[in-house]
């Protein structure tokens, strides 16, 4: 089942249940993705990838907001804002440890011979393509240029 079916679905439950968060977490979930397909023309349907980007794109935004509802004292919106956040999440593959993506990375450092930091475009190529949805890009920035600066 796609990631957009088990929205639906999961927005039926949410209905029948009354869960009005939920439902608006999940509701902004399905607009984004809706907006995605309309985007690309048609009918096209969007593959693992674009859906992870969305759900990651959607994740970003409610954890901004709420830093910014935090900082002007507004609990109530910063927790609104977290509720959809740890809803939207559970959508998302589960994401790799530091420690995992550090011994991922020391294995394609070592195996490829890359020294130094005029190999970090390399490594972060490999590494992109290897943790594509399964860490934080700027975990794994982070992670390289510590391994590569030893």
């Amino acid at each position: 089942m796609n990631l957009e079916q088990q929205i639906n679905n999961d927005i039926k439950a949410a209905m029948l249940a009354r869960e009005s968060q939920k439902l608006n977490a999940l509701r902004a979930v399905k607009s984004a993705i809706l907006l995605a397909k309309t985007q690309k023309g048609g009918n096209a349907e969007l593959d693992e990838e674009s859906e992870i980007k969305i759900l990651k794109q959607l994740v970003k935004q409610r954890q901004e907001s709420a830093e910014t509802y935090r900082a002007q004292n507004r609990e109530d919106l910063a927790a609104e804002e977290q509720y959809q956040l740890d809803i939207i999440q559970t959508y998302l593959p589960q994401m790799l440890t530091p420690e995992e993506v550090e011994a991922t990375l020391k294995t394609i450092i070592a195996d490829n011979g890359f020294s130094g930091m005029k190999d970090m475009g390399k490594v972060m190529g490999m590494a992109t393509k290897t943790f594509a949805g399964k860490a934080d890009n700027k975990m794994v920035s982070d992670i390289v240029k510590q391994l590569l600066a030893q």
